[in-house]
């Protein structure tokens, strides 16, 4: 009988420590209990957190993973750096591997949410290399629990198509009785001077606060934001609506410079979470 495949690490020692003791330490690190000024979000149905390594943005995924509790079920979606592979592309068969073990992934809801939305395809090789969705897992395991994983990568930029995938998203989540949390990955923009970032940064936040989809498609085309991973974000903004969200909360904002990057060529990290 053959083994289920696995999807091995591409970004291990690199994005984050490859040694599972230090990989441990440095997300308790990230993951530190809420002080009392933070609220928990028990009733969250997504976020969005960025994708760096972990020196960099860590700290901000943090913040968004200790404030939501452990689910027993995760959609995870990603932009497609490298466009390799399907465009719209998702795993369900085998687990993920990294330092600090191995997680399934779930075939059931991959099958609900590849129903709903024909464009997404089954394919391993749009994930190999990808590290936007690889550097949330180690979160995820380190928060506790078992849980089942249904990653997608994202390299489509149409509204039409980020639209459908979205409403596919809710169906998947509407019909598991794990009640999977929706993550999206995403950096916001990329390579400016610090003051330009924030104030750029600002205009795609306010939108992903808004609930708004369109308008956050509509924004970082018009403004020319170069935020890689605004498909993920769409389309998770339109799933969170579909689910009954009507709150959206920035946990916490940050550019590569707060951590020691240079100024004059930053990238910013939001971490957002929404909720009913």
């Amino acid at each position: 009988m053959l083994r289920p495949a696995v999807r091995y690490p591409a970004v291990a020692g690199q994005f984050y420590p490859e040694r599972p003791e230090m990989l441990a330490r440095e997300l308790d690190t990230y993951l530190a209990h809420p002080t009392r000024s933070e609220s928990d979000y028990p009733d969250a149905v997504a976020c969005l957190v960025p994708h760096a390594g972990y020196m960099y943005s860590g700290h901000v995924a943090g913040a968004v993973y200790r404030r939501i509790p452990p689910r027993l079920a995760y959609v995870v979606l990603g932009p497609n750096h490298f466009g390799n592979g399907a465009p719209l592309a998702e795993m369900s068969e085998g687990t993920w591997l990294t330092p600090l073990g191995e997680v399934a992934l779930s075939p059931a809801l991959a099958r609900v949410v590849r129903a709903a939305c024909p464009a997404l395809t089954e394919d391993a090789v749009a994930h190999a290399g990808e590290h936007s969705l690889e550097v949330q897992i180690p979160f995820l395991q380190r928060r506790g629990g078992n849980f089942t994983l249904l990653p997608i990568a994202v390299g489509v930029g149409d509204y039409e198509t980020l639209e459908k995938l979205g409403h596919a998203v809710a169906e998947g989540v509407k019909g598991s009785a794990e009640s999977p949390l929706i993550v999206a990955s995403s950096d916001l923009n990329h390579y400016e001077p610090d003051d330009v970032t924030r104030v750029i940064d600002r205009k795609a936040i306010d939108r992903m606060l808004d609930l708004d989809a369109a308008g956050l498609y509509e924004t970082v085309l018009r403004e020319r934001i170069s935020m890689c991973g605004f498909g993920p974000a769409v389309a998770m903004l339109v799933a969170a609506r579909d689910l009954g969200a009507t709150r959206s909360d920035l946990v916490k904002y940050a550019t590569s410079a707060d951590a020691g990057g240079p100024r004059d060529r930053v990238v910013g990290y939001a971490g957002i979470v929404v909720s009913r």
